[in-house]
């Protein structure tokens, strides 16, 4: 049996490193953890052990997740002002392709933060953004 995420409860049980190090990562785009819902992370990171297939998935894999959450949380002008116009550029290509491939990652991690009603109303309206639920 395969371990699964935990949250942590009553300071007794930690957080699962998975989470931790999804932590980490929205720290390194300029992102506090905290303002995050515990359910868009929870839902990430199982999305990326998901994708990946492993219970701990790469820093590298991470910080791609953290990228487009922060991005559409935060919005594209607060992004670039924190990791630079390039990464934010990039963000945006990964963001703009992500419905023509269909239902790959990133469209998923849009989508989650689309659902979960945390997107900053600008990339809705940058992307043309929509789920069926709406």
């Amino acid at each position: 049996m395969k371990p699964g995420l935990s949250l942590g409860f009553f300071g007794r049980f930690g957080r699962s490193p998975a989470l931790r190090a999804f932590d980490a990562a929205l720290r390194s785009v300029d992102l506090h953890p905290s303002l995050v819902p515990e359910a868009v992370k929870l839902t990430a990171v199982s999305l990326l052990m998901e994708k990946t297939g492993q219970d701990d998935p790469t820093a590298e894999s991470m910080r791609a997740a953290a990228e487009i959450i922060a991005y559409c949380m935060i919005g594209a002008e607060a992004f670039a002002g924190a990791n630079g116009v390039p990464l934010a550029e990039e963000v945006e290509r990964r963001i703009e392709t992500a419905p023509d491939i269909g239902t790959n990652f990133d469209a998923k991690l849009v989508l989650l933060t689309l659902h979960a009603k945390v997107v900053q109303p600008s990339v809705v309206e940058h992307f043309g953004l929509e789920s069926a639920a709406d």
